[in-house]
């Protein structure tokens, strides 16, 4: 078992390309990589690893992609603790066609592993990004790393690369 579990849900493919990229860069013997729709059983899963990073596109208004809601569900309804748990969030968006609800899943996320105990690093300065408002955001930064495939694929590698880097401080598989 790798240090980080890095858990994702993707129903067009793009976010597990993503998690695809981040393991890649961390590095396969430090980061197990997990699809929610065909890798995950229950909660033991995720509580298995102290290093988390979760990966969830924005769907509609701002809500979970669908392989995330019955296990966020489910949390809510348990409430397992995930307290000394690190973790970082990453998710894309769209942020011209969904510009209101850029990345909000990334803002469900966030609230629910909180409120469960967990630490939640990595955030994002909202500076270098265009939408118009986010449930994201936090403190004037986002939760976590937003990526835009839709109209910003260009900025993909060196946004993973600099997130990664900001993670170095609480993941110590990463600063290896």
């Amino acid at each position: 078992m790798a240090d980080i579990g890095l858990f994702y849900g993707s129903t067009s493919g793009v976010t597990e390309e993503i998690a695809e990229k981040i393991r890649d860069a961390i590095g396969e013997d430090r980061c197990d990589l997990y699809s929610m729709e065909t890798d995950y059983d229950s909660v033991d899963d995720l509580l298995q690893y102290d290093y988390l990073i979760l990966g969830c596109s924005t769907w509609g208004a701002g809500e979970l992609q669908n392989d995330w809601r019955e296990p966020i569900f489910d949390m809510e309804m348990d409430k397992p603790d995930f307290s000394g748990k690190t973790i970082a969030l990453f998710g894309p968006g769209d942020c011209e066609g969904h510009s209101k609800h850029f990345v909000g899943a990334l803002g469900i996320l966030y609230d629910q592993f909180k409120a469960l105990g967990a630490t939640i690093v990595g955030a994002v300065s909202a500076e270098d990004y265009t939408f118009e408002k986010s449930t994201a955001i936090r403190d004037g930064k986002f939760v976590g790393l937003p990526l835009d495939e839709v109209n910003e694929s260009e900025k993909t590698d060196q946004r993973i690369a600099n997130w990664l880097e900001i993670l170095k401080a609480d993941f110590p598989a990463i600063a290896r």
